[in-house]
């Protein structure tokens, strides 16, 4: 009977630390996340953007483009400050799912804006769909893709304007 008992509450030790694990691993995600928002609004520092991603990491952001590779990656953040001159980034709503050393999460975006063509206030939201993997100990994203919903000007709102 001791050895059962014994057994039964390693078990649950077990589950209990997978649980917390995953719990700490959705915590460093979002931590990942909030990293990469307050680079991109640091005027896109493309340097400390670029660490946060894999050596072969894809970012796509529809009319943006697509980039391949960590390189890439810093290269198109180098003059994303030219396109966007103001931008507060924010990612809501996470759905994070963790896998052992990878993980999925869809975020919405949501990011009032300054374009610099015509310095234009803009409206702009999106869904964000990311995937991480772990290096090391650290998560990194290994893709991350955004799909527009609007992109309008501040003074027409979306309802009237929903791409713009």
């Amino acid at each position: 009977m001791a050895a059962d008992l014994t057994a039964e509450l390693a078990l649950k030790l077990d589950e209990l630390q997978n649980r917390v694990r995953i719990l700490e691993d959705a915590e460093a995600i979002r931590n990942l996340k909030a990293r990469y928002a307050a680079y991109c609004d640091d005027n896109y520092n493309p340097d400390k953007i670029a660490e946060l991603f894999v050596e072969d990491a894809v970012w796509e952001s529809g009319s943006l483009g697509r980039f391949e590779g960590r390189e890439a990656i810093r290269e198109f953040f180098q003059g994303a400050s030219k396109i966007f001159t103001f931008a507060l980034h924010y990612g809501l709503n996470p759905q994070i799912e963790v896998d052992g050393d990878t993980a999925r999460a869809r975020w919405y975006l949501f990011m009032p804006c300054t374009v610099s063509d015509g310095n234009k206030a803009m409206w702009r939201a999106g869904i964000d769909d990311e995937e991480y993997v772990r290096v090391n100990g650290e998560w990194k994203f290994k893709s991350k893709t955004s799909t527009g919903v609007f992109n309008t000007p501040f003074e027409e709102g979306w309802a009237n304007v929903r791409f713009a």
